[in-house]
């Protein structure tokens, strides 16, 4: 299964993207998460032979779902494709953790996201470029053990037609998943060995047997669905990483050690108990330290490379 980076761009002194796209294929790495639709960011990626997952802000939500296609048509065309091929595109990503932190938009989503799947399929393109929206993992209301999970009952009337969206679509749904912060959060009830992937202690849920917290939050969003009538529907988790600094825990050593299993488990295609053998294809957060990022401390420390393309610790993509 794909393992690729995030490039997140909240910082006063990135190198310039023609550099990042070199740095990013010097490492082997196959596929990037880009937040918005920079020109300048998407031509340097241009020809690359990278995919990408390109994000569209939610501020723009409102006018794709209100206007007719042709909007949503001329958006791809004037924002994407003029910039770099259709067939460099896997993903795209509508939205940004909507439910949690920009609600005024929530209405707009699932329409806006139809409208950008007509256009798409006007262009011949729905087939190669799967549209979905990241989540933050606490739109679940219930996520232990795994096989409780299920949606917010808040955020149902959207998970609902979401969730029928991406089946109709083969569309995964993609959450952003930080075991990190589940133990910064709650260091009295989850250990830092099951966040680092070197727990003992075998947690048993309706005879599946869990050892760490990426595969139970993982299966607590597969549970949520099959609790909606959604089986099957693939996840991607969009954002996952490690901080090296700044926080508790958050070290070069323990970011090697989360990091470096969550690649090594998505390119053995371990899966989850609920799903085994079925790797779970992963975006790593961060390709660089972020410093103009609001938040704790930690928050801008999840940066893989150094901004002189230095590894800040020796994790292997491939």
């Amino acid at each position: 299964m794909l393992v690729g980076i995030c490039y997140g761009r909240v910082a006063s002194n990135l190198p310039p993207p023609s550099n990042t796209v070199e740095l990013v294929k010097s490492n082997g790495i196959v596929t990037v998460r880009l937040f918005n639709t920079d020109p300048e960011t998407l031509t340097a990626f241009s020809g690359s032979g990278i995919s990408l997952m390109i994000g569209i802000p939610n501020e723009i939500l409102p006018s794709l779902a209100n206007d007719p296609v042709d909007s949503s048509l001329h958006w791809l065309q004037s924002n994407l494709f003029s910039h770099v091929s259709p067939n460099q595109i896997r993903y795209i990503a509508v939205g940004n953790e909507i439910l949690l932190k920009d609600t005024f938009y929530n209405a707009y989503l699932v329409p806006a996201m139809q409208n950008m799947y007509k256009a798409l399929q006007t262009l011949n393109l729905a087939d190669t470029i799967k549209l979905s929206s990241a989540h933050a993992a606490s739109i679940l209301s219930n996520s232990y053990p795994p096989s409780a999970g299920a949606f917010d009952p808040n955020f149902l009337p959207i998970m609902i037609p979401l969730l029928q969206f991406l089946r109709d679509t083969q569309s995964p749904l993609m959450v952003n998943v930080y075991p990190y912060f589940s133990y910064v959060n709650n260091p009295q009830d989850v250990s830092l060995d099951s966040v680092l992937f070197r727990s003992t202690n075998i947690a048993n849920d309706q005879n599946m047997a869990y050892d760490n917290v990426f595969d139970m939050t993982v299966d607590a969003f597969v549970y949520a669905m099959e609790r909606e009538g959604f089986a099957g529907i693939p996840v991607v988790v969009t954002e996952t990483g490690w901080p090296t600094g700044g926080g508790a825990a958050a070290s070069a050593e323990n970011a090697l050690a989360y990091n470096g299993n969550v690649v090594r488990r998505a390119l053995e295609n371990v899966g989850t108990p609920r799903r085994p053998g079925v790797g779970v294809e992963v975006f790593l957060f961060d390709l660089f330290d972020e410093d103009e990022k609001d938040g704790e401390e930690s928050e801008k420390h999840f940066g893989v490379f150094g901004v002189d393309g230095v590894k800040a610790y020796p994790l292997n993509f491939n």
